[in-house]
């Protein structure tokens, strides 16, 4: 089953901040390439990321971002970003990428990869966008786009189809794994039992099962009237 294609293929090498941060280094910026891009266990050749606690290693070498999800925060937000400007590696087109299931399998040029995980924003992200509010913002939005590992290596391009190989019957949507996150108690058990779900969110998933405190979804402000 095909569900889309690959608009274009993004990277970056990580570089000194010209924003506000936590970090003085970051690879959020990323570029569209023209030619085919390797795609290894680590991640896309020629890529990097600055913060590999909370991005890259193998549970988050690709992050898949949707151009119809550009496409709506530009009518949010009064301006359109450039593909990879979102810190995506695919921008992709023809499909809802929020509505796919942790563990679902997708194929695309001889790569295998597999989404693991929904992306959280975070203080450098909110840094390089310069949108008041913004990790309020994209939280409610729910339209994170997905972390990837790499289960095949080989090769992306720009204009790949995207296949969908495998999709477990019984596993959570990116969207409803956010809503887990930000206080959905019912929605936790079923989170962590999606197999395929990143190291990293299992751990924060059972910590929050064993403390009984779930992290809530921040209040909205006045001025985030979009959401």
């Amino acid at each position: 089953m095909t569900l889309g294609h690959v608009r274009s293929v993004n990277v970056s090498r990580a570089k000194a901040a010209t924003f506000k941060g936590p970090r003085s280094t970051t690879g959020i910026d990323k570029r569209s390439v023209l030619s085919a891009v390797a795609v290894t266990r680590n991640g896309l050749h020629d890529d990097e990321q600055a913060d590999l606690l909370h991005h890259g290693g193998h549970d988050q070498a690709v992050y898949a971002y949707a151009a119809e999800d550009h496409d709506w925060w530009a009518a949010q937000l009064g301006c359109l970003r450039h593909d990879g400007a979102f810190g995506e590696n695919l921008t992709t087109v023809g499909f809802d990428v929020n509505a796919a299931v942790i563990g679902e399998c997708w194929r695309i040029g001889d790569t295998l990869l597999q989404v693991t995980s929904p992306r959280i924003p975070c203080r450098m992200f909110a840094g390089w966008m310069g949108e008041d509010h913004w990790m309020k913002r994209f939280a409610h939005a729910a339209r994170p786009g997905a972390y990837l590992r790499v289960v095949e290596e080989g090769s992306i391009s720009a204009n790949d189809g995207i296949h969908l190989v495998d999709r477990p019957a019984e596993s959570l949507t990116l969207a409803e794994a956010i809503n887990a996150y930000y206080g959905d108690w019912e929605l936790l058990p079923r989170l962590l039992a999606a197999p395929a779900l990143a190291t990293r969110w299992r751990e924060m998933a059972m910590e929050r099962r064993r403390s009984g405190k779930l992290q809530r979804l921040p209040d909205r402000k006045p001025d985030d009237e979009h959401q």
